[in-house]
Order: C-alpha cells, then structure tokens, then sequence
C-alpha cells in the first residue's frame, strides 16, 4: 500500500495473538499474519503477502514492511500516520503469485479511518520473487 505521511510516531497498534488478523482471514493473529511478522513463517504466495502487509500496516510493523519491499522500490523508511487506522482489507482479484509462478498481482480495497473520516484505498499491487521470497515491487491505484 502506498498511503504514507510524514508524522510524528504514535505508539504502536498492538494486537494480541488471539485478536482475529486484521487481514480477513478468519484465523487469529498469532497463527495468521502474526507468524510472518515474527519470521516464523514466510509468504507463499503474493496474495499471503499482500494480506500479511496490509496486516503489518495495521499494527505498524515498519520492519516487516521494509524486509518484504522490493529493493528497488524500497523507500528508507516507513512513516505512519498516529491517527489512520486501518480497518478491513478486501482482495478483489488475483493473478498468478502462486508456488511455481515469478510474480504476481492482487487487487484490493483497504479501509481505513481517521478521526471520523473514512476512506478506501484501492491499489492493484505487483509482487515479485526476490532471493526465493515474495516481495512487493509497486501498485497502480483503483480510484
């Protein structure tokens, strides 16, 4: 996701690991995206990683984000905005991304709110394989 402003660090969103995963998924945290957080675990396809981002946005896990960016994309650092929350994350489309495929693409729309304010971003993100692992390369926005 591309949505990144400069301000001023807020503490970060925890989540516990029984919380459910704020990638959609119907599992809790700690055995969904919480796993490729902590390292555990690696995405499998670009759509597992698309959701473990949208995820690491959420509770703003820069790290993650930054160790799952392409290089050549990568920007030094993540910024979050302390008062965006992101809420729901809907996968509209795939294609390929999958165990024999070298990249991919996942459509979406993200929700977040602020303050009062709602909103979606929709973003139709490429993710390729780097060094073996699914990392995300760049998007073109829905809207």
């Amino acid at each position: 996701m591309s949505r990144r402003r400069s301000a001023p660090r807020a503490t970060t969103p925890r989540l516990l690991p029984s919380s459910p995963c704020p990638c959609g998924l119907p599992a809790a945290y700690g055995d969904c995206c919480g796993r490729l957080h902590r390292g555990q675990a690696a995405a499998t396809t670009a759509e597992s990683l698309m959701r473990s981002r949208f995820s690491a946005f959420a509770v703003q896990d820069a790290a993650y984000l930054l160790r799952t960016w392409h290089p050549d994309t990568r920007p030094d650092e993540v910024d979050f905005d302390p008062t965006l929350r992101w809420t729901r994350l809907e996968v509209l489309s795939t294609t390929e991304g999958g165990a024999f495929h070298a990249e991919g693409t996942v459509a979406f729309r993200a929700h977040w709110t602020e303050g009062r304010e709602e909103g979606v971003l929709a973003e139709h993100s490429r993710f390729v394989r780097y060094e073996g692992a699914w990392v995300y390369l760049d998007a073109l926005s829905l809207d």
